[in-house]
């Protein structure tokens, strides 16, 4: 199949499947350090702040290579990004188990970052390019392989964990990503055809035209608002297993309940593709901020194991769709030969929001002795990403896509 009708194919639904295999098996560097936080700071004796530095660092690592790499995929295709990325994470994971101190344990997971992110932005840009009428879904999909690594990994890898420690999770970890990653990328050696950029590019062009932004201007205003729901976001994903080692309940429990909140985040990714196909990403994308400030709320007064174990599965909900929305609104407004670039920069920007997010909390749980004024202080940043996103819909709420593409 050539052309246009490459869209939406039967083809495009095949290589969004293959994605999201890669996707759950390429991402699990970042939560594998979530995991084993509460092990690395025994180990090394270190304060919170310290033991969360690797995690810092991974997103680091994980932000910077979804710009670098999704600019490879525009060039080179994924193909060449995934093969290039399994050896970095295969490499980190091999140095992290090797590391005498978190400093170079840290060091080690900025290559582990930067691997990871080839899964993430740069893969959900390559799948974009293949669907038009049912973007938003597809997009959705491949970005729930991210929460579903999250979600499955870490009760896998509990028992490793308890028995081996976390050098010998790590170990495998760097075996299961070369194995797996890039015997996979072969099946997506295949690129768009130029009539099928050129029918999804008539379409980005006149809803560009019609909000009259730049693409710089627009993706300057995601990066921020990125930023801003992502620090909000990193405090449970980040922390809560911490939080339940503070509360006693131990770093079993914790890991169910960030598998608990990924799955309802796998959920709501779903159900933001489907509303996104209808909507647009632009008032998706403001629904989820919206009501993952009011999740943020519930955690407040929740101390229980009942009560925290029903709010991470509420956040999970709230929360799951949105950094795929900013994705779709940058397929939406910009052209397809520039995607891996401006989602790579756009994901980028929510990355550095987690990382900082991650590092800051840990910072004022050292502080203040407790977790209630990073929960405050993520909702603080919450309410930034929604002003950005309340005047972005301004301008674009009277364009929706369905009217443009009419």
């Amino acid at each position: 199949m050539t052309g246009p009708d490459v869209l939406d194919s039967r083809y495009a639904w095949t290589r969004l499947a293959i994605s999201l295999l890669i996707a759950t098996v390429g991402n699990v560097g970042m939560w594998a350090i979530i995991v084993v936080m509460p092990a690395v700071q025994a180990e090394f004796g270190v304060d919170r702040a310290d033991a969360s530095l690797p995690y810092t660092l991974t997103m680091v690592g994980f932000a910077l290579g979804n710009f670098a790499v999704g600019r490879i995929v525009d060039r080179w295709g994924i193909t060449a990004a995934l093969v290039m990325a399994a050896a970095m994470i295969a490499a980190g994971m091999s140095l992290s188990a090797l590391s005498p101190s978190v400093t170079l344990l840290a060091a080690a997971q900025l290559l582990v970052g930067f691997g990871t992110a080839a899964s993430f932005g740069p893969l959900i840009a390559d799948v974009s390019l293949w669907f038009l009428k049912r973007r938003g879904i597809a997009v959705a999909i491949t970005a729930s392989g991210n929460y579903l690594s999250g979600a499955i990994w870490p009760v896998i890898l509990a028992g490793v964990l308890a028995e081996q420690g976390w050098r010998a999770v790590y170990l495998a970890l760097a075996v299961i990503t070369v194995a797996v990653v890039i015997p996979l990328s072969m099946f997506l050696r295949r690129r768009v055809p130029l009539e099928a950029r050129a029918k999804a590019d008539a379409a980005s062009d006149l809803r560009a035209k019609a909000a009259g932004f730049r693409p710089m201007t627009l993706a300057v205003l995601l990066g921020v608002a990125g930023i801003g729901c992502c620090v909000a976001m990193s405090m449970p994903q980040v922390h809560i297993v911490a939080f339940c080692v503070d509360l006693g309940y131990g770093p079993a429990v914790g890991g169910q309940m960030l598998s608990l909140m990924l799955l309802g985040g796998v959920v709501s990714r779903l159900i933001s593709g489907l509303v996104a196909d209808r909507l647009g990403g632009v008032m998706t994308l403001l629904i989820g901020s919206a009501l993952q400030c009011l999740a943020l709320f519930l955690y407040l007064p929740s101390g229980g194991m009942t009560s925290l174990y029903i709010v991470s599965l509420v956040f999970g909900l709230a929360q799951g769709g949105i950094v795929p929305s900013y994705a779709l609104v940058v397929r939406e407004y910009m052209p397809s030969a520039e995607a891996g670039r401006w989602v790579g920069f756009v994901l980028m920007s929510t990355i550095f929001g987690m990382a900082l997010g991650g590092w800051m909390s840990g910072w004022i749980y050292d502080v203040t002795g407790s977790y209630y004024m990073a929960f405050v202080n993520g909702i603080v940043w919450n309410f930034l990403n929604i002003g950005i996103m309340v005047m972005i819909l301004m301008r674009t709420r009277p364009r929706r896509p369905e009217a443009v593409a009419a």
